[in-house]
């Protein structure tokens, strides 16, 4: 056989096939009628039942590593209360210190000089964190079918408001060596873990309305006008946004008073912060949460009443994580407090509904 006839040959045999797969192909995704309905739209019960575990809180203060502050007025028996256990102190400083702390005396900020500042930079807190509450919604899910068994998905919902159950409590880890009284009688060396707050002490800790559409593309089995029952499986994407965010008021007190603490230091009175005394700062709390997405897989099946009503039912699971900041700022001191958590949400979704086809 000549090499160009079996050439054309060939090239006949490629362009049939090709026209048959065509043909094959495109009845799939084909407007005509093909014995099931394109479209359907259903409504029911959405229960969301985060999975995630609480993870801690990382904190930052616009106090740097070894800042320099001064002490200002401090009572003696603040000074006592403070001093790292174990570390040595000058036996006439000790005294003088005994002494003003039984009159209740003050040390004059003449007298109580300078201390540098450790550990307030940053710190994480282990055993905090936030952990979204279960929720029930209205979802209503639509569906557009390419052909009988393929279809493609948006799940939506009234966005329920969420609440976020605190864990834990928070400590500044604060120490500092003080040099009273110009050094003259030795340093001290200072160390406390400071109370912020409990998370868990006066109920949820935050709120959030939360927004997760999502979108599947999903394969159903069995065939339209022969099974009554068909299970289906879906993979998709979600994307989560938060909005209407809200700090439960007394945890927002205690960051406030965190951020009196900081602003004292930076307005040198280091000893005013040891003692919760307001500065002339006016710190204000914000709360934010970042946008995500997720992927989303999906078990369900549907039951046919008939040919146009249905029932569905079904089980998803998306890795759902987020990013929650708190921040305490002032507007003479911009951020004094910045303070970041991951959220695992991790959702498993339970829906339940009616829907119609056409």
């Amino acid at each position: 056989m000549k090499k160009s006839t079996f050439i054309c040959m060939a090239t006949g045999l490629i362009g049939i096939t090709s026209t048959t797969q065509a043909a094959d192909y495109s009845k799939y995704f084909s407007m005509e009628a093909e014995g099931f309905k394109r479209f359907s739209v259903s409504v029911g019960a959405l229960h969301v039942m985060p999975q995630g575990k609480a993870q801690p809180f990382r904190v930052n203060t616009s106090v740097k590593e070894g800042e320099t502050a001064k002490v200002g007025d401090i009572k003696a028996q603040t000074v006592l209360d403070n001093i790292k256990p174990g570390s040595s102190v000058n036996p006439l400083l000790k005294a003088t210190l005994d002494g003003l702390a039984l009159i209740n005396a003050d040390v004059p900020s003449a007298l109580s000089g300078t201390a540098e500042i450790r550990g307030l930079s940053q710190w994480d807190n282990p055993g905090t964190g936030l952990e979204a509450d279960d929720v029930t919604t209205l979802g209503i899910m639509t569906n557009y079918f390419f052909t009988d068994n393929i279809s493609f998905e948006m799940k939506a919902g009234i966005p329920p408001k969420v609440d976020l159950q605190g864990k834990g409590k928070i400590y500044a880890p604060f120490s500092a060596t003080a040099t009273p009284m110009g050094g003259a009688l030795g340093n001290l060396e200072l160390e406390n873990d400071i109370f912020i707050t409990d998370l868990e002490a006066h109920g949820p800790a935050a709120s959030a309305r939360a927004w997760t559409p999502a979108f599947e593309f999903q394969y159903h089995f069995g065939k339209t006008g022969v099974n009554k029952f068909r299970p289906y499986v879906g993979l998709g994407l979600m994307y989560a946004y938060f909005n209407e965010l809200e700090i439960n008021p007394r945890t927002e007190q205690d960051l406030i008073a965190a951020g009196h603490m900081i602003a004292n230091i930076k307005q040198g009175q280091a000893g005013a912060s040891l003692e919760g005394t307001p500065s002339n700062a006016n710190p204000k709390v914000e709360l934010e949460a970042s946008d995500a997405f997720a992927p989303v897989a999906t078990v369900g099946f549907t039951y046919d009443f008939n040919e146009k009503w249905f029932a569905v039912g079904s089980i998803s699971y998306a890795h759902l994580n987020n990013e929650t900041t708190i921040t305490v700022t002032d507007n003479n001191f911009g951020k004094l407090i910045e303070s970041k958590a991951d959220i695992e949400i991790n959702p498993i979704l339970a829906y339940a509904g009616i829907g119609i086809r056409f």
